[in-house]
């Protein structure tokens, strides 16, 4: 149509060239300027801010993944460290009670070595390595036999008193027979008024004095020490100590139980004393001499 003019719409304006240099150089002026004077770092403070929640909203699912394989992987790591450190306190359990039971050996045996220095015979220090087949016996076996010198009949001490004699030897082993057998008897002394008495093994860890009158002069307290008339344990040796004394005046003997001083069914080393020196025989009686008259029974049977 004639004299009718385009919309502004549809108007040409700039060169696109002229646009891209314009707003290069727009660009380049605001960039050097905000260089130099810092004017846009408000606006950019409050467009961090605003941008703030849709950057976190953006990174929370990368995060829960993360923050969840991190939980179960501290979770398995810990689970294992816990199941380690069980395993390590259960070992450190067992090594505590070995270390306490070989320190409650070693004290023993320090004793052992004690006592065994202070004994006038020849000792073997000997290991107790299991009781006896009948359970109705106090016996148990010893790690040593013939073959380090040990004999039948030969007495067995601790460090602190007497626990029994040896009754069966063989070449690596030997058979113990404790005091409270019941078929042991050792011949003692009461140490506060030097009576003599025979110990015998009750069978159930105790021991009791027999055949002593009802009146005898035995007290609760009294220690009961080996006499040595016996010619096997040595004078002096702790046996017992007296538990109770019960008397009735229609029993000729009064029940004496005792208990053992030693370690009689408690320790694992013992220590096996050697044979006391040959006693010296019993002097000759003389003869009577002829013209002198004898004395005695001697002199009753001469004048029969």
């Amino acid at each position: 149509m004639a004299g009718h003019s385009p919309p502004p719409f549809f108007k040409r304006g700039p060169a696109p060239l002229a646009k891209l240099v314009f707003f290069v150089t727009v660009s380049l002026a605001m960039l050097v300027s905000d260089l130099n004077m810092r004017y846009l770092d408000g606006f950019r403070q409050g467009l961090s801010v605003l941008a703030y929640p849709l950057q976190m909203a953006a990174a929370s699912p990368a995060d829960f993944v993360r923050n969840a394989s991190d939980y179960f992987a501290s979770l398995v790591r810990l689970q294992i460290e816990n199941k380690d450190l069980k395993a390590r306190q259960l070992k450190g359990a067992e090594r505590l009670l070995r270390l306490d039971q070989l320190e409650q050996e070693n004290r023993h045996l320090r004793a052992l070595l004690e006592a065994r220095e202070k004994q006038s015979v020849k000792s073997v220090v000997a290991e107790i390595m299991y009781t006896a087949k009948d359970p109705f016996s106090r016996k148990v076996i010893l790690d040593k036999g013939a073959q380090a010198g040990i004999e039948a009949g030969q007495a067995v001490v601790d460090d602190i008193g007497v626990i029994g004699q040896i009754t069966r030897v063989f070449p690596m082993q030997s058979e113990l027979t404790l005091l409270t057998d019941k078929d042991q008897a050792i011949p003692v002394m009461i140490v506060r008024s030097g009576m003599r008495a025979v110990l015998f093994g009750s069978g159930n860890g105790l021991m009791e004095l027999r055949y002593l009158a009802a009146n005898a002069d035995v007290q609760a307290g009294d220690r009961v020490v080996t006499s040595g008339l016996d010619g096997v344990f040595l004078a002096g040796l702790p046996v017992a100590t007296v538990a109770r004394v019960e008397r009735d005046q229609a029993q000729a003997f009064a029940r004496i139980p005792c208990l053992p001083a030693a370690g009689v069914e408690r320790f694992s080393h013992v220590l096996v004393l050697g044979h006391r020196e040959t006693l010296m025989p019993r002097p000759v009686e003389p003869e009577p001499v002829a013209g002198k008259p004898a004395k005695g029974r001697k002199a009753r049977a001469a004048k029969e």
